[in-house]
């Protein structure tokens, strides 16, 4: 069964009472580790080139052992606010998107407003695998146009997939990655922020990728121990047929509703798979090269951070400029997609890491 979700019409949401939200600012982090092909390898059983020829990936980022999601995410939104210039006080939302929680409950959310102090703000969880940012920040949007007294929201994909891989699963191990990214949004000028959303999920699907083990179903046991099954399990064949169809699919639904053409769209910002994947969809759906960043060769997989953290980089490192019309598009495990348009405000951006001293801080 497949659900989706259409936006109001732009008479209803953007009338005189609903304020304009966009972007007022963006942080990311990186764990210190990496691990480059050559370490990975080994142990998938694949050499080095294998993997820089079938996936693009050069390198992956991962956790501390005593590092969780929320510690990562708590970094990101730390850095989103400094970037937004906000008070952390001044939240009234916090949305946090992920497939690795700290713990089954409470909501990793919880968790972060305690660590960042954003003791005003409402925390809560969206699961919605790789698109999660995307449907997170659907809810802040429309939170924030509903309330015009909730101050502003902080949204942040995370993942710490190192700590469910399976390193010898090589469909797996080389790909997914840990890090965080982060949104403060807010009220901006009305010819800037967010215009358009369309979400979508087919659940039939949800045998794509997953992990089996730990759940209400099948309860961590010795025998769920025994078989892997608190690993990411993932048809990477079924995977790749799912994006490749659905990428001009979603690039083409959005682009006709709003009565666009490919031209009028300056940057396509989307979840990072598989970068040789993304390259070769993006070219065959004739999206210029310049137009597509792409961040997943130096980070992998990152799962819920991966769109704000393509975001958060072509800000910091170009080609976003303000007034620049972003169609941002997602895909997730079970199985999830989405698209939003949003024309960028020129919000600055603090990228954290891969050191955990150095900051990169985009022009304001």
């Amino acid at each position: 069964m497949t659900a989706t979700f259409p936006d109001p019409s732009p008479a209803a949401s953007h009338s005189a009472e609903r304020p304009r939200i966009g972007i007022l600012g963006m942080g990311t982090y990186l764990p210190t580790r990496q691990r480059t092909n050559d370490e990975v390898a080994h142990a998938a059983g694949v050499s080095p080139r294998w993997i820089a020829e079938r996936t693009g990936v050069r390198k992956r980022h991962t956790a501390a052992p005593d590092e969780a999601a929320s510690d990562m995410a708590a970094a990101a939104v730390r850095s989103a606010v400094a970037a937004a210039g906000v008070d952390m006080d001044r939240l009234g939302l916090l949305v946090l998107a992920t497939s690795t929680p700290d713990e089954l409950g409470p909501a990793t959310a919880c968790r972060v407003q305690a660590l960042t102090k954003a003791r005003n703000a409402v925390a809560l969880d969206v699961s919605a695998a790789c698109s999660g940012w995307l449907f997170a920040t659907r809810v802040a949007h429309d939170y924030l146009s509903a309330d015009a007294g909730a101050g502003y929201a902080a949204v942040v994909g995370v993942e710490a997939y190192s700590k469910f891989l399976d390193p010898t699963d090589r469909g797996t191990a080389v790909l997914f990655a840990d890090g965080a990214a982060a949104s403060v949004l807010g009220p901006v000028p009305t010819e800037e922020g967010f215009t358009d959303f369309r979400l979508g999920s087919d659940g039939s699907l949800a045998d794509h990728v997953l992990i089996p083990a730990g759940g209400s179903r099948a309860p961590a046991s010795a025998d769920t121990l025994a078989d892997g099954g608190h690993t990411i399990r993932m048809d990477g064949r079924a995977v790749r047929d799912f994006i490749v169809e659905m990428f001009p699919v979603v690039v083409s639904d959005c682009l006709t509703r709003n009565r666009l053409r490919m031209d009028d769209i300056d940057s396509f910002v989307t979840h990072q798979p598989n970068p040789r994947m993304l390259r070769s969809v993006g070219a065959a759906l004739g999206i210029p090269p310049g137009r597509l960043p792409i961040v997943a060769d130096e980070v992998g997989n990152i799962g819920a951070a991966s769109t704000p953290y393509a975001l958060a980089a072509a800000a910091v490192d170009g080609p976003l400029r303000r007034g620049d019309r972003i169609l941002l598009a997602t895909f997730g495990a079970g199985m999830t997609w989405g698209s939003a348009l949003l024309t960028w405000s020129g919000a600055p951006a603090i990228r954290t890491g891969p050191t955990a001293g150095s900051l990169e801080r985009s022009a304001r």
